[in-house]
């Protein structure tokens, strides 16, 4: 039977702290916390016995809301639209300051035992009422819309945040200024900024989104004015602006010189300050739009008077730009598998040790969902686990409420794929798998999806154009070249050109509209070779080999580079294979702004 991935990393371990208590104390207490049992020794001095209960606050929520639901003790009846909500007035003002203005101030309502609600959605009407008694929310992509303005005018300050929290995950570049002017809307001023952050880093995407077409004339100001813009050149600042023009030339064409005057043209090339911006007939129409090329020409033709003309337009724009990390996840040390993690930031060329994983995984699955990365499965050492973890990089924490797989695995490949997770391959001990399982965040279940047409462990996976690849890997037997891919709208699998080598444990990367697969093993020895897949033409070809042979690399796209880290060489000197088992089993980018 094929046998573990074996890649290496430095040991890391893991601090705790527990209080212990022992049942047969003569004081007979049970279930004290720490903070509890410091006040109950002082208190014990004088007599006394003094507890807070952990469970009251829960029994007493879960009460009132049963009460609420059987309609008893109700003081006040919201008729929000053709519905009418019982609830206790106390409850409401405990929760809404907008409930607490109504009901204890002097306005009519106070007096009144049914209250009409305008401006509210009826459903989210009941889910904050829902929250009020139990302090739960779900915000998906069907409710937020409605939800966030409503929490909004009652005021309830944590289902806003939660809204927020889940809109700015949702960012992308087609949507990002929807929800910057929704933000915007709302006075969420958290995630305007975010949303505004991010449209100013992603430019030279959102400018070629629908929503870029339809801005108000003083969002697009905002956004092609700030000195953190990034694109490429001032050309495409340019170029967006006259499309945006184009959309509705009649209209819009007033508005040109104000919005040229946010663009550097002094900044421009030369050759298409004259060739483009000043033959654009909108341009030559209007005198205020000939003034700034004029001034443009003039800064590049005289260089020795542009220290006397320097301005808002000559100074050049300064973007921040989000950084990737990578993330070195578990692996073997020292013949035993490890929970430690490390990260490698590119700006200072440097390692780190981050917080380590609760349970020690060799043969780890890792993925990025949401900015937080999962760790699926593996090798404790001992046993095959089907547990998972996810990492949060802003509180550097490790949580273990993740639902574990339906199957315990190791040498499994894991990626993201419409905002799920999906566990491919791998093997449980007994055999090798061809299982296939779907994590969807939003319900916090795994289920299972078709299998694989071949069973895969060490298997790479990838997904791009909207599909999961699974690459090479064994069958438990020997190395493939195989290659099969994931189409989510029909839930099949289905074969695409096979490499050109067989390989198992070897890394993978998309980059540029190809899939790159590099190092592995074959049937006799590690491989330093590389090749690429390329899906228009459904071909692999050879790329440069890496220096030295690997299995159980790592492969990430880092500041426009594949960088290819660590794995295993077992024809290497001793020394080298000390060198190459001290790095990691697994290699994942992610954004840590």
């Amino acid at each position: 039977m094929e046998g573990m991935d074996t890649t290496h990393s430095p040991s890391l371990t893991g601090n705790t702290c527990t209080i212990q208590h022992n049942p047969t104390d003569r004081h007979n207490i049970n279930e004290i916390s720490g903070s509890t049992t410091i006040d109950m020794l002082k208190d014990c001095c004088n007599n006394k016995l003094v507890k807070t209960s952990d469970k009251h606050a829960k029994f007493l929520l879960e009460n009132l809301n049963l009460l609420r639901k059987q309609k008893e003790l109700c003081d006040v009846i919201l008729i929000v639209g053709q519905n009418k909500i019982p609830a206790h007035r106390a409850v409401l003002s405990a929760c809404s300051p907008y409930f607490k203005a109504m009901f204890t101030g002097e306005l009519a309502e106070s007096r009144q035992t049914e209250i009409v609600i305008r401006d509210i959605d009826v459903y989210a009407m009941e889910l904050l009422i829902e929250y009020c008694y139990t302090s739960r929310i779900v915000v998906d992509e069907k409710n937020v819309q409605m939800l966030l303005p409503a929490a909004c005018i009652l005021q309830i300050e944590e289902v806003q945040i939660t809204c927020c929290e889940f809109l700015q995950k949702q960012l992308d570049p087609t949507n990002c200024l929807g929800i910057r002017a929704f933000a915007d809307t709302h006075s969420c001023r958290e995630l305007l900024r975010i949303a505004d952050r991010y449209a100013q880093q992603h430019f030279i995407d959102v400018k070629e989104s629908e929503e870029f077409l339809f801005l108000p004339i003083n969002q697009l100001i905002d956004i092609i004015s700030s000195d953190e813009l990034n694109m490429t050149s001032e050309e495409d600042v340019f170029n967006a602006v006259m499309q945006w023009v184009s959309c509705d030339v009649q209209q819009r064409k007033q508005y040109l010189p104000t919005i040229l005057e946010n663009v550097r043209f002094p900044l421009m090339s030369a050759r298409f300050l004259v060739n483009t911006v000043s033959s654009d007939p909108l341009i030559r129409a209007d005198q205020k739009c000939r003034d700034l090329v004029d001034e443009a020409k003039d800064y590049l033709l005289l260089p020795q008077e542009r220290l006397n003309m320097q301005g808002p337009r000559t100074r050049r724009r300064k973007p921040i730009k989000s950084s990737e990390v990578l993330f070195a996840v578990g692996g073997w040390c020292s013949g035993d598998a490890i929970a430690s993690v490390e990260m490698f930031d590119p700006t200072t060329n440097e390692w780190r040790a981050v917080s380590p994983m609760s349970k020690r995984r060799c043969g780890v699955g890792v993925s990025v969902l949401n900015n937080l990365l999962y760790a699926v499965g593996g090798h404790d050492g001992v046993s095959y686990l089907n547990s998972v973890e996810r990492f949060d990089p802003q509180t550097n924490q490790w949580s273990n409420d993740v639902a574990p797989t339906s199957s315990c695995r190791t040498s499994v490949g894991v990626a993201v794929l419409d905002g799920c997770l999906f566990a491919v391959g791998g093997q449980d001990g007994i055999s090798c798998l061809n299982l296939v399982e779907k994590y969807d965040p939003s319900t916090q279940r795994w289920s299972r999806i078709t299998s694989m047409g071949t069973k895969r462990l060490g298997v790479a996976v990838a997904v791009l154009d909207g599909y999961l690849y699974a690459i090479g890997g064994s069958d438990g037997q020997s190395p493939l070249n195989t290659v099969e891919r994931y189409d989510p709208k029909t839930n099949k699998w289905s074969p695409v050109a096979s490499m050109t080598t067989r390989r198992k444990h070897l890394g993978c990367a998309v980059y540029n509209g190809f899939i790159y697969a590099v190092g592995g093993r074959d049937d006799a020895t590690e491989l330093s070779t590389a090749e690429r897949y390329n899906p228009k033409a459904n071909q692999w070809s050879p790329v440069v080999a890496m220096n030295s042979r690997r299995s159980g690399v790592g492969l990430a796209v880092v500041n426009n580079n594949l960088m290819a880290i660590g794995g295993f060489d077992a024809s290497a000197t001793q020394q080298s294979i000390h060198q190459s088992q001290t790095q990691v089993h697994d290699i994942i980018s992610i954004d840590s702004s």
